[in-house]
């Protein structure tokens, strides 16, 4: 990753640059920012500058010796800590290491992603991930060797706030940020700055990260992804300036098209009082499988939600996608005060059967049915 990799965030880009050129390094800063705003490839970026034997006012070369590990994240003064999960019934201490090989390309690939997806790649979805205590070692070993090439050693820890409770790589790494070893750079990049030890805080210099923009967005979404500028302009809209739920906007688009045209159905049906089409349809959604089935449901309580604001017509209020606008147009309308409350109560209820294993053919019928009247009030 180069600054020009990084989506948006062009004035920080610049200063970062500008600090490198000046010799103006912190030897320990904190990256900081919410979900989907790059802190993590941007660190990484940061690191691969300030290596780069050849790098310009504003970016590395992408071509020099340290630049080419870089590309596979390999420099060997670059060292990665990040949370992982203890696989299996080992009796042992994991620790970043024993996941590098994954980590790696998990990042090359993925350069925006969350803790849940890091996790799901590990594949252990119902474990929690943490920096456990026996990472302090492996990274005060690491931090004592020389510089392999004669620069920088990076120490890049992602997610600092994931310290397990017994707080010893906290301890550990403030020593560390107290007494650094020589040309040792802390990178830490977090999302939740304000849980870390105060002392770890106070001995970091804070780079905010700003939630990007949606002009970066929408740029990235229609050269890199291909998505038409319109649509484009919408997904940056829902996205509020998170990168991956951009992405994921992306990729459940089939499955939000499926949604929106059982809803519009279950809509049509219920005004029009077709009892045997309603029927057809809940056997419809009920096999569709209950994970899925919650999700549905989520939609539909997100759909009534904007119906109703659709009425107050401030489109700054209203988040939905062109498609879902256009059969706003028109139905938003039989969502008013009188019958708002009432058809998330009975979405609220579905869906706290569904979660009950209920069988899900009497759920869904049932709610079709109870819509004939609440569409009417």
């Amino acid at each position: 990753m180069l600054f020009r990799d990084i989506i948006g965030q062009e004035p920080l880009k610049r200063r970062l640059a500008k600090e490198v050129n000046e010799g103006r390094i912190a030897h320990a800063q904190l990256f900081c920012g919410p979900e989907g705003a790059g802190e993590l490839p941007l660190a990484i970026a940061y690191a691969r500058y300030i290596a780069c034997a050849n790098r310009s006012e504003t970016d590395a070369c992408g071509t020099c010796p340290s630049c080419v590990k870089f590309n596979k994240l390999v420099h060997p003064d670059l060292h990665f800590v990040f949370p992982v999960v203890k696989k299996g019934s080992v009796d042992r201490a994991f620790v970043s290491d024993d996941y590098i090989a994954l980590w790696r390309t998990f990042v090359l690939n993925n350069p925006y992603f969350n803790l849940n997806h890091w996790v799901e790649e590990m594949g252990v979805e119902n474990k929690q991930a943490w920096i456990y205590s026996k990472e302090s070692d492996e990274i005060t070993k690491k931090l004592s060797l020389k510089s392999s090439e004669g620069g920088y050693k990076f120490c890049l820890i992602w997610l600092p706030e994931r310290m397990y409770a017994d707080n010893v790589f906290g301890n550990k790494l403030l020593k560390l940020l107290e007494e650094p070893p020589a040309k040792t750079l802390f990178l830490l990049v977090s999302q939740a700055p304000d849980m870390l030890l105060p002392t770890i805080q106070s001995r970091t210099q804070r780079v905010n990260v700003n939630k990007l923009d949606d002009e970066a967005v929408v740029r990235e979404l229609t050269e890199k992804y291909n998505v038409p500028a319109d649509d484009a302009g919408n997904i940056a809209r829902l996205a509020n300036g998170n990168f991956i739920k951009a992405l994921e906007t992306i990729h459940i688009s089939q499955e939000s098209k499926l949604f929106l045209e059982l809803f519009i159905s279950l809509m049509r049906l219920s005004y029009q009082k077709k009892i045997k089409e309603m029927k057809l349809w809940s056997e419809q959604v009920a096999a569709m499988g209950r994970e899925r089935q919650k999700d549905f449901l989520d939609y539909c309580q997100r759909m009534i939600r904007e119906n109703f604001a659709y009425n107050f017509r401030q489109p700054d209020i209203v988040y939905m996608t062109r498609d879902e606008q256009a059969f706003a147009s028109r139905f938003a309308r039989f969502v008013n005060e009188r019958n708002v409350m009432g058809i998330m109560d009975e979405l609220g209820e579905a869906q706290t059967h569904i979660g009950q294993n209920v069988n899900p053919k009497m759920v869904f019928f049932d709610f079709a049915l109870k819509m004939i009247v609440l569409l009417k009030q």
